[in-house]
């Protein structure tokens, strides 16, 4: 079935495409079906937003109001900005899909990285370092009498468990849709046994969305929750945790250790006291970085452009109400 594509990457607006030079001249080669329609700013895409039953980009709500055929929406992330799920959109027909899939080698092997030096005492070793001191003393984590608890077990997260089993460790996972325990994880739960799970966990791995049930809801309460021998680690979504409540369960000593790759304010703002808390690791924003991403998401792309000419169901749907 021929179907109108539009391709929009405009520069202006966050998240809104990288639909890269190569893109056009691959699907027009492998998607006949697909009437491309390449667009670089909202005008431009205004002008034949009517047309197209599909697109792929960030669609705000002016441009959306007028895409009248438009059956498919493609997001170039895996979890873009909550504003990409306008009112309209989520109470529309049209059919959304992101590419979940494709960082979860790169941001397990930072979750491990995060891991390994926590357990072999490597951040302590670091200030110490900089100060010029030769001073042993600092407790290890064995990791086969460990305990991981990956919150969320997608793709990242469900790796990151098969990661740590590998080292012996013992995994839980919550996860609000897996009815099947991934390979690595021992138990599998449902969200609403988090509060339970927390107190037997050594490290406690954030991988969820961000979506009005997750916004905010690592706090003070869940850090008081866990061992205060145990680190927490969040590479999923900054709205998920409330800093200034980590920065005080780290300082009053309730975990022993913290590393954030998201944050609620990005850039952290410089003055914020998270930057010198004890047992803080940070990293800005980088845990998805690797080769082959853009590819990724092309095949991603390309293979839902396939399916939606056949009039076959697209991969990686998402649920529009909960953003994920």
């Amino acid at each position: 079935m021929a179907f109108k594509l539009l391709l929009l990457s405009d520069p202006a607006i966050p998240e809104s495409g990288i639909a890269t030079t190569d893109w056009p001249t691959r699907l027009r080669a492998e998607i006949p079906e697909a009437e491309l329609f390449l667009a670089t700013s909202i005008a431009e895409a205004g002008a034949v937003i009517g047309e197209v039953e599909a697109a792929f980009g960030v669609l705000p709500p002016d441009l959306f109001a007028k895409a009248g055929n438009l059956r498919w929406l493609a997001s170039p992330r895996a979890g873009p900005d909550p504003s990409f799920y306008h009112p309209a959109l989520v109470a529309s027909a049209v059919e959304v899909t992101n590419v979940r899939g494709i960082y979860n080698d790169h941001i397990s092997a930072q979750v491990m990285a995060y891991l390994l030096a926590f357990a072999r005492g490597l951040p302590t070793y670091l200030e110490r370092q900089r100060t010029r001191r030769w001073e042993t003393g600092v407790p290890t984590l064995y990791l086969p009498e460990a305990t991981l608890l990956v919150v969320g077990t997608g793709g990242i997260g469900a790796e990151t468990a098969r990661l740590a089993s590998e080292f012996a460790m013992t995994v839980l996972a919550t996860d609000a849709r897996l009815q099947t325990a991934p390979p690595g994880v021992a138990e599998l739960h449902g969200p609403e046994a988090l509060d339970e799970l927390l107190p037997r966990a050594d490290v406690v791995v954030l991988t969820v969305p961000e979506t009005p049930a997750t916004q905010g809801f690592f706090d003070t309460g869940k850090f008081a929750a866990m061992k205060d021998s145990a680190v927490f680690i969040n590479i999923g979504r900054g709205a998920t945790v409330r800093l200034d409540d980590l920065d005080r369960a780290l300082r009053d000593g309730a975990i022993a250790g913290a590393a954030l790759d998201v944050f609620e304010t990005e850039p952290l703002p410089t003055d914020h006291p998270l930057w010198d808390a004890p047992g803080m690791l940070i990293t800005p924003h980088v845990a998805a970085a690797g080769p082959h991403l853009d590819e990724r998401r092309y095949r991603v792309f390309a293979e839902n452009c396939r399916r939606f000419a056949a009039g076959r169901p697209l991969v990686n749907l998402v649920d529009k109400a909960n953003w994920f």
